[in-house]
């Protein structure tokens, strides 16, 4: 499916060459899992420090407290809107060095939105529902879609089923704005094309790119959101394998996530080059 060599020990976790620390070549990347004992041989150019990756299905749906988790680390109120967000460790340092190189060319990143667990989201799910969040046009979808499955989807133009969303990991951040219109002109503009020329040395690349036939599936296009790839491929694979409609639960419209094929809609409609690269 993808390029990162790793081999799934018991689905808990992914050692990097030195896992506190140094340069670890991606080559030497190795998961094991006795589930499966597969092995999928991959290469990525790029080296990266990486903290050690959980793979498990509770950490896959957010079902952990980022705050208590020692690879997490709470983002400076410097780099973000407001205190009291985290993100993993090998992440923050990568964003930090990238957001150094980008202030030097008059860049000024500013994160909205960081990690997310599983009751996070579905505080955020559960307002839309009910209504008391309206979506698009101040609609509130209590009153305008009693369908369920419709409901759900309207919501799934932006937002995460609890259980699916890339922010349960704490590889993806969304910065500076939550409107398209945004980056198409001025400072955005300036800020989301030197995102897209530099983002991937440092890690980062665009996960919802624009829809169309190449990706037909997924939320809609989201140039505030971007995801540190050398840790989210590893995710996202597991994921793919070991993720189920079926364990999407406990929030109300759950009942949903089978009758719309949730993962492989959404979890995996994604930019389709960080699916093949």
């Amino acid at each position: 499916m993808r390029s990162i060599q790793f081999i799934f020990l018991l689905g808990i976790v992914v050692f990097n060459h030195q896992a506190c620390g140094g340069t670890t070549d991606r080559k030497k990347i190795t998961e094991i899992n006795s589930i499966e004992g597969m092995v999928v041989d991959t290469t990525k150019e790029k080296t990266f420090s990486l903290n050690p990756v959980d793979t498990s299905i509770q950490y896959i749906m957010g079902k952990f407290e980022p705050s208590e988790d020692s690879n997490f680390i709470e983002v400076d109120i410097y780099y973000a809107d407001r205190p009291g967000m985290f993100i993993r460790k090998d992440v923050y340092s990568a964003f930090v060095k990238m957001d150094s190189a980008a202030r030097e060319d008059g860049i000024v990143f500013q994160i909205r939105s960081a990690a997310r667990n599983f009751e996070y989201q579905k505080g955020i799910w559960e307002r839309k529902w009910t209504g008391k969040t309206t979506i698009e046009n101040g609609e509130k979808l209590n009153e305008t879609t009693p369908d369920p499955v419709q409901r759900a989807l309207k919501i799934l133009k932006y937002s995460s089923m609890p259980g699916s969303s890339r922010h349960h990991w704490g590889t993806d951040i969304d910065l500076n704005s939550f409107s398209n219109s945004w980056f198409e002109s001025g400072e955005g503009k300036r800020l989301y094309d030197w995102l897209e020329e530099n983002g991937p040395e440092y890690g980062f690349r665009q996960p919802y790119t624009a829809k169309g036939a190449e990706r037909p599936d997924g939320y809609n296009e989201e140039r505030w959101h971007w995801s540190f790839y050398p840790v989210a491929d590893i995710l996202t694979e597991v994921a793919s394998r070991h993720l189920k409609d079926s364990m999407i639960d406990g929030f109300k419209g759950a009942e949903t996530a089978t009758k719309i094929g949730v993962v492989k809609r959404y979890v995996l409609g994604i930019n389709p080059q960080l699916l093949t690269e």
